[in-house]
């Protein structure tokens, strides 16, 4: 079972707990980690909010358990975007990114947000099936976006979820 919280507040469980998010980057995002630093400076804007997922142990407070994933999201308005989702590679596969979006489309939902975006690597097919699985569709693609030395560029495809439309 896992517990989905917002990012706590106390300076202490901060801190650690924007670490342990930097260090699921390094680990899941290889090429294009985001730092600690980094996420300090995002987080500190006042549209950007993170979602934080703990592996539930026993009956402990769930900032006592071990931080297994996360959503870094922005909203504008009422359009949001996810700049960041991950799991620690232990827990995936398991329903952690599936529950997070079900927690995080109830927030969005509540602040009336008509559409979420996402961009993700064309060929990471099995987070294309996971966003489709959830109500994603691609609406653009952006050719080359990735590039690497030395390998081929991967496209980026950006992908849109609709909560409502204006009528």
């Amino acid at each position: 079972m896992f517990t989905i919280e917002k990012l706590p507040t106390k300076p202490s469980e901060l801190e650690q707990t924007i670490q342990a998010v930097a260090t699921i980057e390094d680990i899941v995002q290889p090429q294009d980690a985001w730092t600690y630093q980094t996420l300090i400076e995002l987080l500190e804007q006042d549209s950007i909010n993170m979602l934080v997922v703990y592996a539930q142990q026993h009956e402990e407070k769930a900032f006592n358990n071990k931080m297994i994933g996360y959503c870094l999201y922005q909203v504008v308005f009422e359009q949001a975007e996810i700049l960041r989702i991950g799991t620690h590679p232990d827990y995936q596969r398991q329903g952690v990114a599936s529950q997070l979006f079900t927690v995080l489309n109830k927030q969005l939902q509540a602040c009336k947000v008509e559409t979420l975006l996402l961009e993700v690597r064309a060929d990471n097919d099995p987070a294309i099936a996971l966003y489709e699985q959830h109500g994603f569709t691609v609406i653009h693609r952006r050719s080359g976006y990735y590039q690497q030395p030395r390998q081929p560029a991967i496209d980026a495809l950006i992908m849109q979820k609709l909560y409502s439309s204006r009528l």
